[in-house]
């Protein structure tokens, strides 16, 4: 049994059909939700997203250029720009990841045939010839209306190329940098509001200490804001690897809060870091595996919150887990470079599980992105020459984008469990809000493999008259969209509740995603 009390909030399920689900009315769990105006809002920015210069991410992804037959805008695929509207994405972390700290963005600025080439040596050693540089990230932000979220190159870098690139993206006028943007064709700066101070420094980033990074970060974030931050940059800390509390311990202890507005957080789910399996090929027990990872999210989330309030109990500083979701093999094929995996209802799963864990950690958890955008790991869209796919995680993040800027609306829940070979798991997870126009959102996730579960919600203190749904739903969890079947999964209308004297009862069918709109 889990109490949930701070980690339920929208509801989602899928549907899925066949002789194999089992129900059984005896295990009816009780749920309450909470009409709770002290809890706090569910940033928006939590429903952020990561495109890194990784495999097929930007080229051959999100652009190919201007010159391409694929219907595009500077470059860009119109058919992301849209579709990547439709989801109504925050903030887009760019140019990584492990690329970031090798990134020097002189080198992608001015006319794209004068940029120089760079070997990708972290992702397949390719050569990338620059022409989606940080004037083409900008200009996309501003097309998409999300925030831009650059990080910056600290393990391969210097603090007098960091300061220039601020001041070659925020100086109106008056400094060289502003000066040879506009030589470049921009005369207003863009706004960006947030800036990664270096990625993964416990690895990729330069192998170091928490004790090292966190001296080499005051150093940057000195020179990076005047002393009081009155521009309102938001400077987000590289942040610990999973379970890596020290790292987490040192950079509160050791960073004066006016140096600093986020500390990121890293976490993958899979069946084994050796060997994490197809993305499509997967027995039970790689299944049960996987949850039980996603699950460790709300520990990891729950314990790296505890030191933070021990250091700043006003939570004034931000958890910003930048980079989460599944990673798998990548398919028969494909460089290995270039994690391309496809994407089933067992992602749905991993996406619905992990925004409901960080709804009701919204509190401390201001912002999050998943690992990535198009075509690397969890990603929301595919694509294959003029061809895209919109994945069953895309519809999830979808679905959930009413919660962003809700009040959170507290649950109370103990879970019923999912059982594999004698290990169990809670087996529902939700999240509820309510937003500005008074709409309730109730989002629920049944992870079972196999059984239906019975919910019942006391929403009498919630003054719901009229109660609609959409459910996520295929027949197996191994089940994804193609190129030649693109919407074999998708949302479809849900209407397997009812409402008695104030409670309502649902049914959550296995591997289900399900949002229920209540007004």
């Amino acid at each position: 049994m889990i109490n949930i009390s701070q980690s339920i909030l929208t509801v989602l399920l899928v549907f899925t059909f066949g002789n194999q689900h089992i129900y059984s009315q005896d295990n009816t769990k009780f749920l309450t939700i909470k009409n709770d105006e002290s809890a706090p809002v569910i940033s928006k920015h939590i429903y952020g997203h990561f495109a890194e210069h990784l495999g097929r991410c930007i080229y051959d992804g999100i652009y190919v250029g201007e010159n391409s037959s694929i219907p595009n805008t500077n470059g860009v695929r119109n058919d992301i720009i849209d579709a990547l509207k439709e989801l109504k994405i925050p903030n887009l972390r760019w140019p990584g990841g492990c690329f970031a700290d090798t990134y020097h963005w002189k080198d992608g600025i001015g006319p794209k045939e004068d940029r120089p080439a760079m070997v990708n040596r972290w992702w397949g050693g390719v050569t990338e010839d620059n022409s989606f540089g940080t004037h083409d990230f900008l200009n996309l932000c501003e097309v998409l209306g999300t925030e831009p979220y650059l990080a910056a190159n600290v393990g391969s870098s210097t603090i007098q190329e960091f300061t220039e690139y601020l001041q070659y993206v925020g100086h109106k006028e008056g400094s060289p940098m502003a000066d040879l943007r506009k030589q470049n064709g921009r005369s207003e700066p863009w706004k960006v509001t947030f800036w990664g101070v270096g990625n993964e420094m416990w690895g990729c980033g330069g192998n170091m200490t928490p004790e090292y990074y966190s001296n080499l970060y005051k150093q940057y974030a000195t020179f990076m804001t005047d002393w009081t931050n009155s521009d309102g940059m938001f400077r987000i800390a590289s942040g610990a690897n999973t379970a890596d509390y020290h790292w987490t311990e040192v950079l509160m202890r050791d960073i004066p809060k006016n140096l600093i507005e986020g500390v990121a957080l890293h976490s993958y789910s899979f069946v084994k870091w050796e060997n994490k399996g197809s993305a499509t090929k997967f027995n039970e027990e790689q299944y049960f595996s996987t949850m039980q990872t996603v699950l460790k999210m709300e520990e990891l989330v729950s314990k790296h919150s505890a030191i933070m309030d021990k250091y700043d109990p006003e939570n004034k500083i931000a958890l910003i887990v930048d980079e989460w979701g599944g990673w798998y093999d990548v398919e028969e094929g494909t460089n290995p470079g270039f994690l391309y995996q496809q994407n089933t209802m067992r992602d749905a799963m991993i996406a619905g599980t992990t925004l409901n864990i960080f709804n009701n950690h919204s509190k401390r958890v201001k912002m999050a992105n998943l690992a990535q955008t198009v075509n690397v790991l969890q990603a929301v869209i595919l694509t294959e020459g003029d061809k895209m796919i919109l994945t069953p995680t895309y519809h999830v993040m979808k679905m959930y984008n009413v919660h962003q800027d809700a009040q959170l609306l507290p649950i109370i829940f103990d879970a019923p469990v999912y059982t594999y070979n004698s290990e169990s798991l809670p087996a529902i997870s939700a999240s509820a809000s309510k937003d500005k126009n008074g709409l309730v959102h109730i989002s629920l996730v049944n992870i079972d493999s196999k059984k239906e579960n019975k919910i019942e919600i006391d929403i009498s203190n919630l003054y719901i008259k009229k109660i609609s749904g959409t459910i996520l739903t295929s027949k197996n969890l191994q089940d994804y969209n193609t190129f030649d079947n693109t919407e074999k999964i998708q949302p479809k209308d849900f209407k397997n509740f009812k409402v008695k004297k104030g409670i309502l009862e649902i049914i959550l069918p296995p591997f289900s995603v399900v949002m229920l709109e209540g007004k």
